[in-house]
């Protein structure tokens, strides 16, 4: 798989000056945590719910979590699994679904280039440790379709219970599983437990750090404990109690020192009913003249400003992907994380061989200074980031992105 894969090549040759990489779900996990990009929850007791997985991958989805906590009540957690069992057997029959040893490519590639459709990067939400061993004996060889599970409310004492049942279902499965910890509970938003929150959460993923995929912020859950809850018009960082928790979370669980994990950015509630976002007009071409300013209005129109910023200040505050529910919200984080040509050329720059003493120099675009030793890290996070989103050609905008890959 491949973000933008979903859109004709001679397209995607247009937009990039380097095209994003191909990736499967046995690529090493640094390459996955960066991949995620918009990661789309779904509720685990969606009736045709193989289909709707079918469905947003080829629409330039990659990664995507199956729910069974809070977007569906404590009386459907049966059912939700066993549907979940139903429609990954359906799934791993499907003759695209094929095994993948290693070095294989992904379950899911279909094998004609020109029309390969991946299936995304699968991911459970349990509610509780035994369900993780539970699901993967109940999947079977299905389970090869699933890339690990998200859990939910993560401390020390929680999270313990749960990697301690992923070890488990790895070694009865003989299948590599990754976590992605939710942090959402109120000791870690209550400033008198948070120090000590963040520390024991630090020293049980670094115990399974082999494990654990991404990091997840669970917004709304901070926002819940105050009564809070943000307008169309309010990022996650225009909340104060908010913005300090995201802060506090980054300074201990995101350092580049290699220490740190991805962080992903929190979850954006508002859309529009329907699934297309905009009028088909706006959606023929990715190089239609005079378009941009009418693309710009119908973003505002729907509510997607607030969105835009947010994904804007999530890469600014050291946040990588989104957690998204609804499919209109994909592509903008997409488009939105592609390098642009000028932030690779400076990355490029910073990281010559010939410039390992430090120093400064100017940018090539004339209108910055590159700091050779204080930007390193910036520069290597820009690089890996370029590789899997790639680096957009030098005339090429968010808008052009956008649009191609609503088109596609």
């Amino acid at each position: 798989m491949r973000h933008f894969g979903h859109i004709p090549s001679a397209v995607r040759t247009g937009l990039f000056h380097r095209e994003p990489v191909e990736f499967t779900p046995d690529s090493p996990a640094r390459t996955l945590a960066v991949a995620l990009g918009a990661t789309l929850y779904s509720p685990a007791t969606r009736p045709r719910l193989a289909d709707a997985v079918r469905k947003q991958a080829g629409r330039g989805v990659v990664s995507m979590v199956l729910c069974l906590e809070d977007s569906i009540s404590d009386a459907e957690v049966e059912a939700g699994e066993a549907n979940l069992v139903q429609h990954f057997a359906d799934l791993a029959a499907d003759p695209a679904a094929r095994t993948r040893p290693s070095g294989e490519p992904a379950a899911g590639t279909v094998t004609d280039a020109d029309t390969a459709t991946d299936l995304p990067l699968l991911f459970i939400r349990v509610r509780e440790p035994r369900q993780i061993t539970d699901l993967v004996d109940r999947l079977g060889a299905s389970a090869r379709l699933l890339s690990g599970f998200v859990l939910p409310k993560f401390t020390e004492t929680r999270g313990r219970a749960f990697l301690e049942a992923l070890a488990e279902a790895e070694r009865t499965s003989g299948r590599r599983l990754f976590a992605m910890p939710v942090l959402e509970s109120p000791e870690l938003l209550h400033l008198e437990t948070r120090a000590e929150t963040l520390a024991g959460i630090a020293s049980i993923t670094d115990k399974y750090r082999d494990r654990v995929l991404a990091l997840r912020l669970g917004v709304t859950d901070f926002c819940s404990a105050y009564g809070l809850r943000r307008s169309p018009d309010m990022t996650a960082y225009d909340i104060k109690i908010v913005a300090n928790v995201i802060a506090d979370v980054v300074n201990v669980l995101g350092r580049s020192d290699g220490t740190g994990f991805t962080v992903t950015g929190p979850v954006w509630e508002y859309f529009r009913p329907g699934e297309r976002m905009f009028k088909p007009q706006l959606r023929r071409s990715p190089f239609l003249e005079g378009r941009a300013e009418d693309l710009r209005t119908a973003l505002i129109e729907h509510d997607l400003d607030g969105l835009l910023r947010e994904i804007e200040l999530d890469r600014a505050n050291g946040l990588l992907g989104k957690t998204c529910i609804h499919p209109t919200h994909v592509v903008p984080v997409h488009a939105l994380s592609v390098v642009s040509h000028e932030e690779w050329s400076d990355a490029q720059d910073i990281l010559r061989p010939d410039r390992d003493g430090g120093g400064v120099l100017r940018s090539a675009y004339t209108n910055k200074m590159n700091e050779v030793k204080p930007h390193r890290a910036w520069a290597e996070r820009t690089l890996l980031r370029a590789e899997v989103f790639g680096v957009a050609k030098e005339d090429v905008g968010f808008v052009d992105l956008l649009t191609a890959g609503l088109a596609g």
